[in-house]
């Protein structure tokens, strides 16, 4: 499932030094995935807070191939993917706008469906399932 997020660089997302700060990647990623979730019709408010399954983020790694700078202009796509019956892994790739072939950073973020009260390991919900396999 390939899903597009156009994104700004703000001046709060970059350091001392001008460029965007490594944690900050992974917000904007964040956001793209909050946004993917929205654009396939899932209430956010009920999906992070209303649910008997939460699905943490269990590993996040950014690798950095270019600066990024408050006012550019990105893409960011996101491909999120089963890996198994209760885990899914979710690739980030930052582009320039329009520029597809010149990536500026790639993430990725690895997320396990538990059960909120017995805090044990539970297929991915319906609603997750359908996102990743629209």
């Amino acid at each position: 499932m390939l899903f597009v997020y156009p994104r700004t660089v703000r001046f709060q997302d970059t350091d001392a030094a001008g460029v965007v700060y490594f944690a900050n990647v992974l917000a904007m990623c964040h956001e793209a995935y909050e946004a993917s979730l929205a654009a396939r019709g899932i209430d956010l408010r009920l999906f992070f807070t209303g649910s008997e399954v939460a699905i943490p983020i269990v590993h996040a790694s950014v690798d950095f191939f270019k600066p990024m700078f408050c006012g550019d202009r990105l893409e960011i796509h996101l491909n999120a993917i089963q890996t198994k019956d209760s885990e899914f892994e979710i690739q980030y790739r930052l582009f320039p706008e329009g520029k597809a072939d010149k990536a500026l950073s790639q993430a990725v973020t690895r997320h396990v469906c538990i059960e909120v009260k017995p805090r044990s390991r539970c297929p991915v919900p319906d609603l997750i399932h359908e996102w990743l396999h629209p």
